[in-house]
């Protein structure tokens, strides 16, 4: 990864932001259980319902933006969702009084919290072209400093406030929102339109409909992310409670992810020397992404304890690195002007992994603990693996790479 100094001014602008904007996210979503729970005297029961409500919501937020693209425009998409998101979170303090419109507006907040995502991934590909693949590296690793950073602080604004670390994530997606309403402005006067602004670019010829039945291009992509995230869900719902039942003390479970977020910066070289050596190819770094879940899973299997689990993690964190920029930079960059709809396509299909992992890992350690979980992280991660090689044999072959831009480029 080349250094910040090698990139234009708007991309620092744009990293900072984007820092910003993440670090605000990160101030909410620790803190939805524990305020459900305490605050508002719930059940843990209930406390499960808001954040699938939640999920159900940004798995139609991915969905829609994606479809939304070239009608909307990336102008009004992506300051309309920040704007609107930032609203939902405002009124958060208002709509607890009810609990049924404080499940509503939870679900808005994840509507609208991923509405805007599949538009800016988009814009980063069109946009930085020929360096989309580094640049979504380098975002996702700025976005994890904002992860750190918030959670970290939002431990210490519950404790004044829950409702003011819902109210400082609005402020900050109200800021994003801005910035882009200003950075959009300048970019089309100055260096001309953004991709999807134009009437020109539009696909107006082509359905959405029609665009879904290209299933090669993200149908195989989407359903290894599936499978991974239903696996990651042991960390959650296998690893936490085995931690406690072990009588391990709880801050264990957390060293875990201090463990990820230093791997995430400090392994960069290391995931560098893969993608060089094993995985130069964003279809090949899924695959090697997928291989080193399965690897993880296997350790937590095979190795059930707290070393294990230090191992799993630096397995599976490598996984991640090598997945997270790799599927937008494929999809900006094979699938021309439908790329904003695979976006929210392959994002919402991954994203229904991460609502049914928790339901059956849960289920499983239940039933017999730490072992099920681990049984069917592994199978999970074996039907990942054996998905994006078929994703890698079709991009090899081109059939991939053609269909998408020229049924665009006919409108």
């Amino acid at each position: 990864m080349r250094f910040l100094d090698d990139y234009p001014r708007e991309i620092k602008v744009f990293l900072i932001a984007s820092l910003i904007n993440a670090t605000g996210s990160a101030l909410m979503w620790p803190l939805v259980t524990m305020y459900v729970f305490d605050e508002l005297g719930r059940s843990m029961q209930d406390a499960g319902l808001v954040i699938l409500i939640q999920s159900i919501g940004g798995i139609a937020g991915q969905l829609l933006g994606g479809a939304l693209y070239h009608k909307v425009g990336v102008n009004k998409l992506i300051v309309g969702a920040l704007a609107m998101n930032a609203l939902a979170l405002f009124a958060l303090p208002a709509a607890s009084a009810s609990w049924t419109m404080f499940i509503i507006a939870m679900g808005l907040v994840g509507l609208f919290g991923a509405l805007s995502m599949p538009a800016i991934q988009a814009f980063i590909g069109f946009r930085f072209a020929e360096r989309r693949a580094e640049l979504f590296n380098i975002v996702y690793v700025a976005n994890n400093i904002g992860v750190a950073v918030g959670t970290a602080l939002s431990g210490f604004l519950a404790d004044i406030s829950y409702m003011l670390s819902f109210v400082m994530n609005g402020v900050t997606s109200a800021v994003f929102a801005v910035f882009f309403f200003v950075y959009l402005r300048k970019v089309g006067s100055v260096q001309g339109p953004v991709p999807g602004e134009s009437r020109r670019a539009q696909p107006r010829a082509v359905s959405n409909w029609e665009l879904m039945g290209n299933t090669r291009i993200y149908l195989f992509m989407a359903l290894g992310s599936l499978f991974l995230l239903i696996g990651n869900s042991i960390w959650n719902t296998g690893v936490s409670p085995f931690i406690i039942s072990e009588g391990l003390p709880k801050k264990y479970y957390g060293f875990l992810w201090t463990l990820n977020g230093i791997l995430i910066f400090a392994a960069q070289p290391l995931v560098g020397l893969i993608k060089r050596w094993f995985a130069a190819g964003s279809a090949a770094q899924m695959t090697a992404s997928a291989v080193f879940y399965l690897s993880g899973y296997a350790v937590i299997l095979t190795m059930p304890s707290y070393a294990g689990m230090l191992l799993a993690m630096l397995l599976t964190t490598l996984g991640e690195m090598l997945i997270a920029p790799a599927m937008p930079a494929f999809i900006t960059e094979h699938a021309s002007l439908g790329a904003p709809f695979y976006l929210g396509l392959t994002g919402g299909i991954g994203a229904v992994g991460r609502v049914l992992g928790p339901y059956f890992m849960g289920g499983l350690f239940d039933a017999g603990g730490l072992a099920p979980t681990a049984w069917l992280a592994c199978g999970v991660a074996v039907l990942a693996v054996g998905f994006f090689v078929i994703h890698a044999y079709g991009s090899r072959r081109g059939a991939v790479l053609a269909e998408p831009a020229e049924t665009v480029k006919s409108a």
